[in-house]
């Protein structure tokens, strides 16, 4: 029996294949249907063996019709050199619907994140400053008190400070005493004194010889109250300072210059000494070969880094130099105006591991007056530095001569010059010693 459909024997199947047969022959019109890429038909227009046209983006498919292929209207298309992928007209490959899901990302946005770290850096930096200000500004020993002072002059332009650098041994153990060769004696003393004036000019520092002849005028006791009245009695200047502290070296100052003091600032052996190390030393030219056994001076003439015990030795000697005190407060303007400096230096200022020390030795230290603000003392340091910057003056009291007592005496006629050009803050010209 022939299985074959009409017209098919197994003569003719020839070499073609099929499948669904025990042999390799072609089983008529159910051949598998081969895919064409091309369009898709058109509404309307029938599919394969009568069915309903492919939608969806197949394309229509070739027949096989009387043993061979029929090629659809148009004809046969492979598709192969088109770029077409199916589903593209309507599905979400490139150029479909859904071809947006592909854009770019868009780039990241920096500005967000920069605003946040310069917020979160500016308030740091700010709460440390506050903290930095009130930890300093309670550090300040405020104990002298200017309003105990009387008949004051008026004050003029310009701002003048009276520093103090006192022999006060005040917590200095036994062992520190004989590093710093200081002694033991009770009390203190003022060791030298300046007039630091700053204005629209130029700073000026003005050493006051210790040993100055001055008269001591009627005064107000700091701790009594009690009112002393004026005798003529002249001294040296330091005994003001012995005899009722700083109100009465003030006091003295006043009576004796005609210049308002604005601002009070006394510094002991101890302190000195801590500021210098604190900052790492302070370099000076040394102008002579300098060996003192009172003070403890044993420097060498030249450039050299002095530390606390060294600079302390160097400010206080006196008897190895030719001119004795006036030579000495010419070494003291030098080195405090350099100190100074290297205080304001952006490696001290910068530097929390190093500011933050000279900060504590420096205000831990210092007596000032009720008034004196942070801001003040500041500014009193930066003139300082300006002074041995070149941008200002130094000098000592000008002196006529000896007193009969023995005392140095202060030149009245350029003396009366100086006030007025710091009163007027004007440029000073006059000289001293």
């Amino acid at each position: 029996m022939n299985n074959w459909p009409e017209g098919w024997s197994d003569d003719n199947r020839g070499s073609r294949y099929g499948r669904g047969s025990a042999s390799a022959q072609p089983e008529s019109a159910r051949v598998m249907r081969q895919v064409r890429r091309g369009p898709a038909p058109s509404p309307g227009q029938a599919g394969y063996g009568g069915a309903p046209p492919y939608g969806g983006g197949v394309p229509q498919q070739p027949s096989y019709v009387n043993g061979g292929y029929a090629e659809p209207p148009g004809g046969y298309d492979s598709g192969y050199n088109t770029g077409q992928v199916y589903g593209s007209p309507g599905g979400r490959g490139p150029g479909g619907p859904g071809d947006d899901l592909y854009e770019p990302r868009p780039a990241p946005n920096w500005r967000r994140p920069i605003k946040v770290t310069a917020i979160t850096v500016v308030t740091v930096l700010a709460v440390t400053s506050v903290a930095t200000y009130f930890w300093a500004d309670s550090k300040l020993n405020r104990d002298v008190d200017l309003s105990k002072v009387i008949d004051r002059p008026e004050a003029g332009e310009g701002t003048n400070y009276l520093i103090v650098g006192s022999d006060s041994r005040a917590g200095l153990s036994a062992e520190d005493k004989k590093r710093l060769r200081t002694g033991s004696a009770e009390g203190k003393r003022t060791d030298s004194m300046m007039i630091l004036h700053t204005g629209s000019n130029g700073p000026t520092l003005i050493s006051l010889p210790r040993d100055s002849n001055v008269t001591i005028p009627s005064y107000k006791g700091s701790d009594s109250g009690k009112l002393y009245q004026a005798t003529g009695r002249q001294t040296k200047l330091n005994a003001a300072y012995a005899e009722d502290g700083p109100e009465l070296l003030v006091r003295t100052v006043e009576a004796n210059t005609g210049l308002h003091i604005d601002h009070y600032v006394e510094i002991g052996f101890g302190g000195f000494a801590n500021i210098v190390d604190a900052v790492g030393g302070v370099e000076m030219d040394i102008p002579q070969d300098i060996k003192d056994t009172k003070s403890g001076a044993d420097l060498k003439k030249g450039k050299q880094t002095l530390n606390g015990e060294q600079a302390l030795a160097f400010v206080r000697t006196r008897y190895a130099l030719r001119g004795s005190d006036l030579d000495r407060t010419k070494n003291q303007q030098k080195f405090l105006s350099a100190l100074a400096n290297q205080v304001a230096t952006p490696s001290t200022i910068l530097n929390p591991f190093k500011l933050y020390p000279t900060m504590g030795a420096g205000l831990d230290s210092l007596v000032v007056d009720k008034d004196m603000g942070l801001f003040d003392l500041a500014s009193m340091f930066w003139a300082m530095k300006g002074v041995s910057g070149g941008e200002g003056k130094s000098m000592n009291m000008p002196i006529s001569g000896n007193s009969p007592n023995g005392n140095l005496q202060w030149d009245s006629v350029k003396l009366k010059t100086l006030v007025s050009q710091l009163k007027n803050d004007e440029t000073v010209t006059v000289s001293g010693n």
